[in-house]
């Protein structure tokens, strides 16, 4: 029957498949529920097959949000035998994701990187490839995030991406920046036509109240005729349900029983549901439901006709009749537990520990492959189903610290914790507890002491020396943060201790982690090739939580490089909602590692990001690294003003908190300003601060940060011995050893001390050193001071020369004069080039906007940028163009040389 009314709708269908069978692409239908959108998808499947396409479609189903990868299985199953043909690491990853196979649960992206290349194959070997899914806001979280993924990667190849969504529902491909049609409601002509064909003795004032009421949706026009007057309907919606709960309710027992199973399996496979419950094969066995109208025959067995009939279906049934049928689904599917798991959860009438347990080890899955709301779910549903009260607040405690630690809850922690404690009140001094609840003391009010505290007595409550205690070694993670951030060393010897205890070793990387990141100076070295290989290891790593965390071992010993791809997968993933706390925590490396590697406006952009999730989600805390980072590229900038007010920002939160680190990176902050300010007497009060000269104090990771500064600070400020005593202490720890940045750092601070050329030479030249641009810089900057001290004019004007190369390019101005003073010194008259005057395209857009009189907030509103950004920008594009005001911007750019 032609579609009334749709012709423009069809026509785009047509062309779209058409395109998609010879070069791919995607398009994504929304619109009301009711309004067409799966008879449009299924005139497309036809057009498809027709044309000679394959389709493979999907749905998603309201009753399966928590069964990770359920709509994926339900589409691939078809070409499940093709898995095989993939590589290994493709095909591993997808078997067990749809729980055809058995092992680790694998990368999100790589899982999603194979169900595209599953799809290209099938397309490249065969007829052209239709993927065909409705109901997008029900889809499992997994299913949608690998469908989105696949959806923007399929142009150039034989396959097409065609979904529904509903207008009223948000899904994860809302945003996904896919083609999208809009199906609007049906125009009054063919509305009154749909209506006449399907009601043609309808009377004429019945028409119009229908038509009404309609408002252009075809399923109401289609079925309010016959439904029955229902006064507590308030919408054609709610007449509508109450209309096919009716039809269901005249349907024989045995097809309600056979409707309910497909309801809450998701498919409509008589082979599945045969297994399930016994039913007989075929459409034949649903004659009543077909003629009722409430299903529809399809090539592999049924499908409801509308997802409101499924709902109905459910809502028609007694609470035993469900739990039957989740329990009689549950045994066909052994295969696969963690939908087993759920299934028997819906079937319990009282406390279970077999069906706790597996919902436990469905939530470690779920963590696994980084979905945090549904393995809180399945923690928290374990502890309904606990019969002990000790274990119902254990499951509890763990969830609220599973929200706070990656799901990005912590706001609900609180209350989760209260709950564990009336479900147990001797749970108090759990480690679940204790984690939980120190993990929100230092995230919301920064109590370092108190975290401290409840965690020490928790660990020693539990005496134990399990390494393969989950809890136990979490509960340690946890305590090595708290020890970091209280930063005082007589806080670590707890941590130490229970660390040693573990039998028969620490797990890896909280070796790694108290090693690099707790005093790397006194005990990186003996980790770092194990660390290496993790780190050369991390592609095929899923776990956000074990991915950050190698991020943090990483990054005082300068390994981040290796980790960033990872962690770009982690923040995506917490982009579409997925582990947020973990997404921060990328967030906070990636934005520190751009700082240090010159790559600050994308540094600025991940601040930026940081703090907006940091707010939205209560880890405050967490804000200032980030601040931090900000703080740093204003320092290096010169933008005294930004650098002094973030510094005080954190320096106000923290000190009440005694959160000692923050107030060492705010010394870091001034000490970099002092520098560029050549004020060499403050940034050596700022150092040393931070530790001693000639002292790399336990426990302050951050020293090493300022071994070059420290030395260049005690040299200009005449303070000789106590540069000799720090440029040993390096010498004596092997710093230069613990990565290529340090070894730069650590050759200039010799140099600067022994008036060596050779020094300053191996100290540049040190493999890959040239990733840290800045330091790099500054290491050339010093030795060419040197050399013109010398007399060695030439050699001196070379490094002079490429050191204010990069600060120029880094818009690091305090450092930019510096070297120009010193180029000056050597008789050099290099004048402020054109490439020294260029701006990125990013300011020359900012500059230009400024100059015709906009405000920043006007700027940042129309480039989509926050006003801070374009107030650094205007900073630091006004030294460029040697001005002090945006009065005289329209005059400094027209004066701007044209071309290259």
């Amino acid at each position: 029957m032609r579609l009334l009314g749709r012709d423009d709708e069809l026509a785009q269908l047509r062309a779209f498949v058409a395109g998609a069978m010879e070069s791919g692409g995607s398009l994504l239908l929304s619109g009301e529920p009711g309004v067409g959108k799966s008879a449009l998808l299924r005139a497309a499947c036809d057009h498809a097959v027709g044309a000679g396409a394959r389709v493979l479609s999907a749905a998603g189903v309201e009753f399966e949000t928590d069964l990770s990868f359920s709509a994926l299985n339900q589409l691939l199953l078809p070409i499940s035998g093709e898995i095989g043909h993939l590589a290994a690491a493709h095909r591993d990853a997808l078997t067990v994701a749809l729980g055809l196979g058995e092992g680790s649960p694998a990368d999100r992206l790589v899982v999603s990187t194979a169900v595209l290349l599953l799809l290209q194959r099938v397309a490249g070997h065969g007829a052209a490839l239709l993927v065909v899914v409705d109901d997008l806001p029900w889809l499992d979280r997994s299913s949608a995030e690998v469908l989105r993924f696949v959806a923007r990667r399929l142009v150039g190849t034989r396959a097409g991406f065609l979904a529904a969504g509903r207008t009223d529902e948000e899904s994860l491909f809302d945003h996904a920046g896919l083609p999208a049609m809009v199906v609007e409601p049906l125009g009054t002509h063919a509305s009154a036509e749909l209506l006449s064909r399907c009601y043609p003795a309808l009377p004429s004032i019945a028409r119009r109240g229908i038509l009404a009421q309609a408002q252009g949706n075809p399923l109401a026009l289609m079925e309010l005729p016959v439904a029955e007057y229902d006064p507590t309907a308030d919408s054609a919606r709610g007449r509508l349900r109450s209309h096919f709960a009716a039809r269901v309710g005249r349907l024989p027992g045995r097809e309600r029983r056979l409707l309910l199973f497909a309801a809450l399996h998701g498919s409509g496979d008589p082979r599945v549901l045969a297994a399930a419950g016994g039913e007989p094969d075929g459409i034949d066995a649903l004659a009543r439901a077909h003629q009722l109208g409430l299903v529809r025959p399809t090539r592999g067995g049924f499908d409801f006709r509308h997802p409101l009939i499924r709902s109905a279906v459910v809502e028609a049934s007694t609470g035993r009749e469900r739990r039957a049928a989740h329990e009689r689904l549950a045994e066909g599917l052994a295969d696969q537990p963690e939908r087993q798991a759920w299934h028997l959860a819906a079937a319990a009438t009282g406390p279970d520990e077999r069906v706790a347990r597996l919902l436990v080890r469905a939530s470690r899955w779920a963590l696994g492959r980084g979905d945090a709301a549904n393995a809180v779910a399945a923690l928290l549903r374990a502890a309904e189903l606990s019969p002990l009260a000790a274990d119902r607040g254990r499951r509890v405690a763990e969830a609220a610290y599973v929200g706070a630690d990656v799901a990005g809850r912590i706001r609900s922690v609180p209350g989760l914790l209260e709950d564990s404690r009336r479900l147990d009140p001797e749970l108090r001094s759990s480690l679940e507890v204790a984690v939980a609840a120190a993990y929100v003391l230092i995230n919301d009010e920064g109590d370092v002491d108190t975290a401290h505290r409840l965690l020490v007595k928790a660990i020693e409550a539990r005496g134990g020396r399990d390494a393969t205690d989950r809890a136990l070694t979490e509960a340690l993670h946890t305590l090595l943060t708290v020890c970091w951030f209280g930063g005082r060393t007589q806080l670590w010897a707890p941590f130490h201790d229970a660390l040693a205890r573990l039998e028969p070793n620490p797990p890896e990387v909280l070796s790694w982690c108290a090693a690099t990141f707790a005093d790397p100076v006194r005990t990186a070295a003996a980790v770092l090739d194990d660390l290496d290989a993790a780190i050369a290891g991390l592609y095929e790593e899923s776990d956000p939580v074990r991915i950050v965390r190698i991020g943090m071992a990483a990054f005082f010993v300068d390994r981040v490089a290796g980790c960033r791809e990872a962690h770009w997968r982690v923040v995506e993933d917490g982009r579409r909602g997925g582990a947020v706390s973990s997404a921060i925590l990328a967030l906070i490396h990636l934005c520190l590692d751009d700082v240090f590697t010159g790559r600050w406006e994308q540094a600025q952009n991940l601040a930026e990001e940081g703090l907006d999730l940091c707010d939205r989600h209560g880890y405050r805390l967490l804000r200032w690294p980030l601040w931090f980072g900000q703080a740093a590229i204003a320092a290096y900038r010169g933008n005294a003003r930004e650098a002094t007010s973030l510094t005080e920002s954190m320096i106000e939160w923290a000190a009440p908190r005694g959160v000692r680190p923050v107030q060492w990176y705010s010394c870091h902050v001034r000490a970099v300003s002092a520098l560029g300010e050549c004020d060499f007497e403050r940034a050596y009060h700022h150092l040393s601060a931070i530790s001693p000269p000639g002292v790399l104090a336990s426990h302050v990771p951050l020293a090493l940060w300022g071994v070059l500064d420290v030395v260049e600070a005690a040299l200009r400020t005449g303070r000789h011995a106590e540069a000799r005593a720090h440029v040993e202490a390096l010498w004596v720890a092997g710093v230069a050893g613990l990565s290529p940045r340090l070894a730069l750092l650590t050759g200039g601070a010799e140099g600067l001390l022994a008036d060596d050329d050779d020094l300053f030479e191996q100290a540049l030249n040190v493999p890959g050193s040239e990733r840290w641009p800045f330091d790099h810089a500054r290491v050339q900057s010093l030795y060419g001071e040197r050399l013109r001290r010398r007399g060695a004019t030439s050699r001196a004007r070379s490094h002079l020369d490429a050191a204010l190369d990069t600060f120029t390019r880094l818009h690091a101005r305090p450092w930019i004069e510096r070297a120009r003073r010193e180029l000056r010194a050597t008789g050099a008259t290099r004048r402020l080039t054109g490439a020294d005057r260029a701006l990125t395209p990013q300011e020359m857009r900012i500059a230009t906007l400024a100059a015709t009189g906009l405000t920043n907030k006007q700027i940042a509103e129309r480039l989509s940028l926050s006003h801070r950004t374009v107030a650094d920008h205007l900073y630091r594009i006004f030294p460029v163009l040697g001005i002090s005001s945006r009065a005289a911007l329209r005059d400094a750019l027209n004066s701007l040389p044209s071309g290259p």
